[in-house]
This record gives structure tokens, sequence and C-alpha cells, in this order.
């Protein structure tokens, strides 16, 4: 029975991961401090193989018995986190990682990182493959999370080639599905909530930005299929359906037929013009590529939506 560790298991996607290794017979250690994560999103796992471990992997990580795979999903990842958790954001991306290669290293575990597409920053090139080194302003706003996924991905890389650790480096474009924070700040569940609320949906700019949504289902099957193979070098995982933020807004009001209006605001520091994977390499190498379709993803998580809100009101 393999054994995996998975850092930021109690957040978004650490969660769906640790139902799904389950499922696939894995014995699962989930691993969060809950400073994003949220307990909830793993109170429903009764299984005898599933172990939750409340630490800051920015401490050393001490973790008895073997350990096949690790993989690495802590960290702040919407802007209203990163924002507000500046040296947080930071110390997870280099820290975290170091003491989790570091354990990688000590019981010859395969260790993949969950990396991002905020690695290419505002990219000058369009789609973004995985050979473009990215357009990354290092003192921005933004630049505590892009940084800190770079560092990482370095290190990474770094503990590859001098230590022989056997990595894995997954670039996550856009992903959205159930257990998303509510207030998240991440574009699908702010304005899910606003339309199902009766409140303004708030565009960024001219809603000419554009971004390219993956349900999380899809996500996490390329994360699993990318942790089984042997590239060592970063894969895009996303859905290449691009479409633009204000498109975006206008299917959220069909779908849920709110009277809600689209308001406008000022376009912050640094937000990326363009944001959409070439996946070719995915497709090449893992023989993967999204199969669930926005609307019926959409669906699935308005559904969600509508039960973390009527829960809230109560």
């Amino acid at each position: 029975m393999p054994r995996v560790l998975i850092t930021g298991g109690a957040g978004f996607l650490g969660s769906h991961l640790c139902d799904f290794l389950l499922e696939k017979g894995f014995e699962v250690v989930c691993m969060d401090n809950l400073l994003t994560g949220d307990i909830s999103n793993i109170a429903h796992i009764r299984n005898e193989k599933f172990l939750f471990i409340k630490h800051d992997v920015t401490n050393y990580i001490y973790l008895e018995g073997p350990l096949d795979y690790i993989l690495h999903f802590a960290s702040p990842a919407s802007p209203v986190d990163y924002m507000e958790l500046p040296i947080q954001t930071l110390k997870v991306g280099s820290l975290g990682t170091h003491k989790a290669l570091g354990l990688a290293k000590e019981k010859k575990a395969t260790f993949l990182l969950a990396s991002t597409s905020e690695v290419y920053g505002d990219p000058l090139i369009h789609p973004q493959s995985e050979d473009y080194w990215g357009n990354v302003n290092p003192i921005g706003p933004r630049g505590v999370y892009d940084e800190a996924k770079r560092f990482a991905e370095a290190i990474t890389m770094a503990y590859h080639r001098y230590h022989g650790v056997e990595t894995r480096i997954a670039r996550i474009f856009n992903c959205f599905g159930p257990r998303m924070r509510i207030y998240d700040g991440r574009v699908v569940p702010t304005f899910m909530r606003q339309a199902l609320l009766g409140e303004d949906l708030t565009v960024f700019g001219d809603g000419s930005q554009t971004r390219s949504f993956c349900y999380v289902s899809d996500l996490i099957e390329g994360i699993y299929r990318l942790m089984l193979s042997r590239e060592v070098e970063p894969v895009n995982i996303g859905n290449p359906q691009e479409m633009s933020i204000l498109q975006f807004a206008e299917k959220i009001l069909s779908l849920t037929k709110s009277k809600s209006r689209i308001v406008f605001k000022p376009l912050p520091k640094d937000d990326p013009r363009v944001r959409q994977p070439d996946i070719s390499k995915a497709r090449r190498i893992l023989g993967w590529e999204p199969k669930v379709s926005l609307e019926q993803g959409l669906i699935n998580t308005l559904e969600w939506m509508k039960q973390k809100l009527e829960t809230a009101r109560r």
C-alpha cells in the first residue's frame, strides 16, 4: 500500500487529492496548519488509512514510517490571501518547500510540487508553454506569490540534480470546483456568490483580460498522472479553453438567472492580461486533457455554492 503525504491537504485542491488517493488505495497523511485550509474540507473522511496532522511545514517535518510520495500543496493561493499574508506566502514557498524536499530526500520519496501559471507573470507569449521563462515583477504586490513559486521550482530542480530526488513540477492554471471558499477572492466563487446574493458582479478593468478554467476533477487526474510519470521538468495542467472575464461574468449571470448588474473597477497592479495553457506536453507525456465542460463544472460548483450560502444564513 503506497503512502503519501499531502501538505496543504485541508485546502481546496489538497482535500480533493486526499479523497482521490484514498479511493485509489493509498494511505494518506494530510498535513496543514489551517492558515487558509479548512478542517471542514476533510471532516467527511472516515478511513483508517487517513491521518491528519496539524503542522506548519516551514518548520522541521517529522513523520514516522516509510513514505512513497510527497505532494507539496501548502501555500496561500488567492490574491486576497497572499496580499494579506505576504511573509507567510514567501516562507511556505521557500522554507516549506525546503523542509518538504528534505523529507523526500530522507524517505527516498517522489516529490511533486504544486507550482502555478503565475510563474509566467503577465505573459508576453500566448498561449503559455513550459519553455517560456515568464514576465514577472519581483517587487510588485503579486511578486510574493510568483517569486515564492519560482524559487520553489528552482530548489526542486536543485534537489533533483544535486541529491537525485525524484521530483515532479505541476504548473497549475485556474481551477475551480466545490470547496473553494465563499470569500476566496478568486473570480469563480466571487462571481457565483455575488450573483446568488443579488449583488453587483465586480469586473476589474474592462473585462477583456482572459482566463482558462479547469474543473477540479480533471485537474486532480492530471496531477495523479504526473505523479506516476517519469517527467522531471514542469508540466502545465489546466484547460486551454480561454474566455474573457466579462464573458465569464455573463455566463454566471445566465446560469444563475440573476438580476445582478456588472460593474467595473480599476484593474489591480500586475494583473495578467491573458492566461491560457499550452497542454501539448501533458497530452503527449501523460495522455491527459480535460474532460468536464465549463458549463457542467459550473453547474456542479453552483449547487455546492448554494448549499454553502444556505448554511451560512442559518
